[in-house]
């Protein structure tokens, strides 16, 4: 009965992957079956980290993520866990060997978001997106080469970028929320309450450099994955063409979207480019 277990854990974290992101969720189901239901665990366990330190406001936060930890820890250890999520994600973790390190990074930078609400110097800045977002796309490329070393060795730097790009346009999507509700600015040395047009456009420019080295990267990616994390890339460009186009006050004061029909969009331009070898 533990498979049956295990099946409804992986069942749990396809369903919290649909539930706060239909993108990435689209893009996901997009993979190969071999490597789909991982890449929902690794992201059911983030979302859940995630969730904690920016929406649970009238609980005691700090405790609930001591609670996560502990329980995260008994995870990966035991390999089991009566929570869903903890339990599909360990056993991603032990069947791909992810670096312990890459996790451990991860829940730094969750707990960070804790405490801290502005980030001044870059240094600071560069930890955070590490932890929070890089090493998310080594996790996932750990999945995505299936433990060839080498090939890891080769996409590390374009996954991380990657994953520091799609970062890094939510940032700005959600100047909004993050700076009133949470209280937070992560871009250093930017005064988000006067944000003008050359502001904005250092932010962007910082973001499609991560872009251009990210796609360098999944041009070399397995077959398996290509096209799901190609449409992954496609749909963050598109949101960043948006925001590009955007006055900065109206991204203070709203959040940018890419409409349900571009998105539909995108996954068909996507398949025939990755069909025929544009990509």
């Amino acid at each position: 009965m533990k498979n049956l277990f295990d099946h409804v854990s992986e069942q749990c974290s396809q369903l919290v992957t649909k539930a706060y992101s239909t993108s990435f969720s689209t893009a996901t189901a997009l993979l190969a079956p071999s490597v789909r239901s991982h890449i929902f665990n690794i992201y059911g366990f983030v979302r859940f980290a995630d969730e904690i330190v920016d929406s649970f406001h009238d609980y005691d936060k700090e405790q609930l993520f001591k609670n996560f930890e502990r329980d995260l820890a008994e995870a990966l250890e035991h390999k089991i866990s009566l929570n869903p999520i903890l339990n599909s994600f360990q056993y991603t973790y032990h069947t791909f060997n992810i670096d312990y390190d890459l996790v451990a990074a991860f829940m730094k930078s969750m707990r960070m978001d804790l405490t801290k609400s502005t980030y001044i110097s870059v240094e600071e800045y560069k930890e955070y997106i590490y932890g929070s977002a890089d090493v998310v796309g080594l996790m996932c490329l750990t999945v995505f080469v299936e433990g060839d070393k080498e090939r890891y060795t080769s996409l590390k730097e374009s996954a991380m970028a990657l994953g520091s790009a799609f970062q890094k346009v939510n940032f700005l999507r959600d100047l909004k929320a993050d700076f009133e509700n949470l209280g937070r600015t992560y871009f250093p040395n930017a005064n988000l309450e006067a944000l003008d047009e050359a502001s904005k456009q250092a932010i962007i420019d910082e973001i499609e450099a991560d872009f251009n080295l990210g796609f360098e990267g999944i041009q070399e990616l397995p077959a398996t994955v290509r096209l799901g994390v190609y449409t992954a890339y496609r749909y963050y460009k598109r949101l960043l063409d948006r925001l590009k186009n955007t006055p900065p006050l109206e991204i203070k004061n709203s959040r940018i979207r890419v409409p349900n029909y571009e998105k539909l969009g995108l996954v068909a331009q996507s398949y025939f480019e990755i069909k025929f070898q544009r990509v």
